[in-house]
């Protein structure tokens, strides 16, 4: 099978026989034996286990048992997330030696539905950024160009994905972590509801913000994958017809500051929306420009906490950036930490008022293309923005407030990096922006995406 294959193509041809879960493994594995010295996706490769498991999925159907669409296909998993006896590293020295004693809760759920587990991927160290630069393990880099960041911090999982080392990839997602390597690199990115994916034997960043999620080549692969990750049983519902959308498109801190390819992109975008009857209406969120206050200092609190032990007993093990920025996150006052969770509450509400009367929200998921490693700030209008702040600034809002959002390629810049557009949906209605997006994927691309690395 080609490497650029959805599961949702694949899974019938495995229940058929037509495939074989092992040759599909065995097609990954040579993938990632040839491109990952370059690109540096993975920092574990499970190959006996993956093969393994594989046989186990072909003898389980060819006996007539089939556990659904994920079953037999090979998946890679952000190295933030236990397996048993598989090293968890986070990307970190800090964590050298730590084998995980069991399953995350998603890993379990999956291995339910009969997946195969091919490997951990490389991200920012502990998650804590968005270009996977700051890795014990090195950079991972950009499949279409290895001199650009793939975006992160589940930058391996989107290059996995992109280049067919793995059919789909789970991440995790605090502040845009899925969403902005999808864009990056041409691909799905779902961040579920707040509390809609288990995250237990997940290496937090922020319990309140971090979202567990997968990054994969379809809508509707992304619809395949959350079941897999709930534990439940796929149920099959109407998507909406293009013409029957109304989108809601932010005005103002969410769009004032784009990258003049990604505006141009996303126009265009809007232009054939609009053609296939799609009504885009703007609405206001009138504090978005405090998100970055507010994810500040609830991001920097809660990630202090978790790290205050190994920070004492072991501060040179992590990565000097990561270290200085924990360092500072002790710093934030427990009144600062109480107005930010106010300020949560004001933007919650906010953000669903303007989804009110839309079927979703519409944005870009990335405000500048994928940028060279080692930068550190990007032009945008009229003067430069630290690089780390241009890649969230599209994306944490949605983690403050919990609302379910979508990323789906939306064309590329003139030299061939993609860019991606974010869709928001109601609060604990995840199901039904994976909908809506199937709707606007079929417009944006009825023949399907095929801009990201082969």
């Amino acid at each position: 099978m080609a490497a650029s294959s959805t599961i949702a193509q694949l899974a019938p041809r495995i229940r058929a026989g037509e495939v074989s879960s092992e040759r599909l493994t065995r097609d990954c594995l040579d993938r990632i034996e040839a491109q990952n010295p370059a690109l540096n996706a993975f920092i574990t490769v499970t190959a006996e286990e993956a093969v393994a498991q594989a046989r186990e999925a072909d003898r389980e159907r060819a006996a007539g048992t089939y556990r659904g669409p994920l079953h037999g296909v090979p998946l890679s998993l952000k190295d933030l997330v236990d397996v048993a006896g598989v090293p968890t590293t986070a990307a970190s020295h800090v964590r050298d030696g730590h084998i995980a004693r069991q399953d995350a809760v998603v890993v379990a759920h999956l291995k339910a539905a009969g997946a195969v587990l091919v490997g951990k991927c490389n991200l920012h160290e502990f998650a804590f950024g968005t270009t996977n630069e700051e890795s014990a393990y090195g950079p991972a880099r950009h499949p279409l160009d290895p001199t650009r960041s793939p975006g992160g911090s589940s930058g391996g999982s989107a290059i996995s994905v992109a280049t067919g080392m793995a059919y789909a990839s789970i991440g995790t997602d605090t502040g845009g972590s899925i969403r902005i390597p999808s864009a990056a690199c041409g691909l799905v990115g779902l961040k579920p509801s707040m509390g809609d994916v288990d995250a237990t034997g997940v290496v937090p960043l922020s319990w309140t913000l971090d979202h567990v999620g997968p990054l994969c080549r379809s809508v509707t692969d992304a619809a395949i994958l959350l079941d897999g990750l709930r534990g439940t049983t796929p149920r099959p519902e109407a998507t909406p017809r293009a013409a029957s959308l109304t989108l809601g498109i932010p005005r103002g801190y969410l769009m004032d500051r784009l990258d003049p390819d990604v505006a141009t992109a996303f126009g265009e975008t809007c232009d054939r929306l609009r053609a296939a009857g799609v009504t885009l209406t703007d609405v206001t969120i009138p504090h978005a420009g405090d998100t970055g206050t507010v994810y500040l200092h609830i991001v920097l609190a809660e990630a202090a906490a978790y790290h205050g032990a190994t920070l004492d007993a072991t501060p040179e093990a992590y990565q000097p950036d990561i270290r200085l920025r924990l360092e500072m996150a002790r710093y934030v006052l427990a009144e600062d930490y109480a107005r930010a969770l106010h300020g949560r509450q004001v933007l919650t509400a906010e953000v669903d008022a303007a989804i009110e009367g839309c079927d979703a929200l519409l944005l870009p998921a990335l405000a500048i293309p994928a940028p060279p490693l080692g930068a550190t700030t990007v032009r945008l209008g009229e003067s430069d923005e630290p690089i780390r702040n241009a890649m969230l600034r599209l994306t944490q809002l949605f983690n403050i407030t919990g609302h379910p959002a979508l990323t789906i390629p939306c064309g590329a810049t003139p030299t061939g990096l993609p860019v991606g557009a974010q869709l928001v949906g109601a609060r604990e209605r995840t199901s039904a922006l994976l909908q809506v997006g199937r709707s606007v994927e079929a417009t944006l691309w009825p023949d399907g995406f095929s801009l990201a690395a082969r």
